[in-house]
């Protein structure tokens, strides 16, 4: 049987000497900085979509599709989130990401450019100070009534006397402004505000994207959707007008890929949203 014999003089020195070394190159292991991301992008296109050496992406949370909030730790999330970063990767950029309660707001900081890219339901009014990639998502707009609501089918809403509440400046905002000839649109401000200010005020529909009014249906009683859709929402992402044609044409083509390589697919799996669905293949532009 092996005799155990302890530790003793030089031995005992040695061992503390070692457990330091091991906690140090440890220690060293943990705080190594990460090393920065390599471009999958030119150089030209990386300059072109991100001047400033960090891609600032604008982050619509007014869209439950696109982007919200984790309810335990406030961090942002979604199919737009996960985009954003993906971008920043093949780009070789750190990402920062400016989150906004609407989606006129998201427009606005395009505009102005304190964003290099944002995410939007296409439409020709947008299109004044934004440069769109085709669709990576396409959503539908749907209305909601009270159960006791005499309308049972889309058709019905635009008539004289009826009241509809939408989003201010969201897409079916600007899809009905066009559209509604008789009914009465006014404006909540921003879309997740629609069915309370639709129950607050008495009024007759309340106009969303399906899935935002498919949670509030579930969390307000007697209320419920009318049949089928009253239009398709693309959404796109989208740069500043100004930014060099290279910028637009390298976002388009992100788009494509993400959407053709799964990613877009995987995304909307991911974190649950049903719906929506993946945006048919474009033509390079």
């Amino acid at each position: 049987m092996p005799i155990l014999r302890p530790l003793t003089g030089l031995a005992m020195l040695r061992r503390p000497a070692l457990l330091t070394c091991a906690t140090l190159l440890c220690a060293c292991a943990l705080t190594q900085p990460s090393p920065a991301p390599t471009p999958l992008l030119p150089a030209e296109a990386v300059r072109a979509l991100a001047p400033e050496g960090v891609l600032r992406a604008s982050i619509n949370l007014g869209n439950p599709v696109l982007a919200s909030r984790d309810a335990a730790t406030g961090a942002l999330k979604g199919v737009s989130v996960d985009l954003a970063q993906e971008l920043g990767r093949q780009l070789g950029v750190p990402v920062e990401l400016k989150a906004v309660d609407a989606a006129g707001k998201s427009v606005e900081v395009v505009r102005a450019g304190q964003a290099d890219v944002g995410f939007f339901a296409i439409d020709p009014v947008r299109g004044e100070g934004v440069a769109f990639t085709a669709a990576y998502v396409v959503i539908e707009g749907a209305y909601l009534v009270r159960s006791d609501s005499p309308l049972t089918a889309n058709a019905q809403v635009d008539r004289p006397g009826t009241t509809v509440v939408v989003g201010k400046g969201s897409a079916y905002d600007l899809f009905l402004t066009r559209e509604i000839k008789q009914a009465t649109l006014v404006r909540a401000p921003t879309s997740p505000q629609v069915v309370d200010e639709f129950l607050a005020r008495k009024l007759d529909v309340a106009a969303g994207v399906r899935q935002q009014l498919e949670a509030d249906a579930r969390r307000v009683p007697g209320v419920r959707l009318l049949p089928g859709r009253f239009m398709v929402i693309e959404q796109a992402m989208g740069v500043p007008a100004g930014r060099p044609p290279l910028a637009r044409a390298t976002l388009h083509a992100f788009v494509e890929r993400m959407k053709a390589s799964g990613f877009v697919a995987a995304a909307l799996k991911r974190h649950g949203i049903e719906g929506a669905a993946v945006a048919d293949p474009a033509p390079p532009r």
